[in-house]
């Protein structure tokens, strides 16, 4: 039997009221181990020969990217689709190398070692120092002093920043181009560097591993330099500079839209209302199309940021299986097309009015700096 349409209209009704009504700061009815109940027991298990066998197959496709552009490259019509499939497949392998960070990759930490320095140090990222530092970020997420990545800056340390730090932080493309000098100099108002062994980041019994990655990141310079001198830097720049400015485009995007850009307003947390299940719950996840598979599957963000532990290739059945749990607390990704273009606008927006957080309170906010943008936002 068909429902009035009056009763539809009435069910519609206090749906957009008790959603209105959802407050995503308020302490969720559930724990931590609630969630990690719901998620099947085989989305824990790690196979190190399936983790390999994704590196086999994004090795083999940047190896084939190579031969193709190299065979016609007096085409010009090849070089741009080269540059974005490869700088894709450059952000691809650093994924699996983050997996390896995490230990997602396998149960073994010398396998997950070696294949992380071998991924991260062929696009430029000290495996070890990255690696510490986005263990910080794990254990810190939400929280306003102590996060790493993509971290607000309170009131007063917003307003020390000059003309030109702020236009390169908020005005895109600019802050898509971030990620290196952030491994140098972190974000504004940290200090240190991923390169270092003495930064403020790593605790003195890390201080050998972080050696051991910025070797390995020197020693892929020199191959650099070196290939440079037969293959000539022209050559060079069209096959590994381009890409590997897209892949930290990518990088860029997709680490601040899992953490920024919602439709709405999500908190940040300080003292003693932070925790790390609701610290856990500001992060979103996003759909990126056609990409989903191919950048294995980052975009499942929310359960990865509290369970890390899992391998990417089982993300998304555990995000379908604690989505009940999370309620209202998990926030439905926008569908996306091939192309993942309707995160843009999300991009643009907080770029735009995300600029800072007051320096007080335990729950806050981004707010904007209008006198920046030269107008009021309606």
């Amino acid at each position: 039997m068909a429902i009035p349409p009056t009763k539809n209209l009435q069910q519609a009704s206090v749906k957009n009221e008790t959603h209105e009504q959802f407050d995503p700061s308020a302490p969720p009815p559930f724990k931590v181990a609630d969630i990690r109940a719901a998620i099947p027991a085989h989305c824990w298990v790690k196979n190190p020969w399936k983790s390999l066998s994704y590196v086999l197959r994004d090795i083999l496709v940047i190896s084939t990217l190579v031969a193709i552009a190299v065979f016609f490259k007096n085409s010009s019509w090849v070089w741009p689709v080269y540059w974005v499939a490869q700088g894709t497949m450059f952000w691809a392998i650093f994924v699996l190398g983050h997996d390896c960070g995490h230990g997602s990759f396998s149960d073994n930490g010398n396998l997950n070692s070696l294949v992380g320095h071998v991924l991260h140090s062929l696009i430029l990222v000290p495996y070890h120092g990255w690696r510490i530092s986005h263990r910080t970020h794990h254990q810190n997420h939400g929280h306003v002093e102590n996060d790493e990545s993509w971290v607000p800056m309170a009131e007063k340390t917003y307003k020390t920043l000059d003309v030109m730090t702020k236009l390169l932080r908020f005005k895109v493309p600019f802050p898509l181009f971030a990620y290196p000098l952030y491994l140098w100099t972190r974000s504004p108002g940290k200090y240190g560097s991923h390169f270092n062994p003495y930064s403020d980041l790593f605790a003195p019994n890390e201080r050998r591993y972080i050696v051991t990655s910025t070797l390995c990141w020197a020693l892929m310079v020199a191959n650099l330099i070196y290939l440079s001198t037969i293959i000539g830097p022209t050559l060079l720049f069209k096959l590994y500079g381009i890409p590997y400015f897209i892949f930290v485009m990518w990088l860029d995007f997709v680490t601040y839209l899992h953490h920024h850009g919602h439709e709405e307003k999500l908190p940040w947390y300080r003292g003693k209302e932070w925790n790390y299940l609701r610290g856990g719950l500001t992060t979103v996840d996003r759909d990126y199309g056609m990409f989903n598979h191919i950048h294995h599957d980052i975009g499942t963000h929310v359960i990865h940021h509290l369970f890390p532990q899992i391998p990417h290739y089982h993300l998304t059945e555990a995000t379908m299986a604690a989505k009940p749990v999370l309620g209202e607390y998990y926030r439905e990704p926008k569908k996306s097309g091939p192309i993942p273009v309707h995160l843009i606008d999300n991009l643009v927006r907080s770029m735009k009015q995300d600029h800072y957080v007051s320096d007080v309170g335990d729950v806050v906010y981004y707010e904007t700096d209008y006198q920046m943008i030269g107008k009021k936002l309606e």
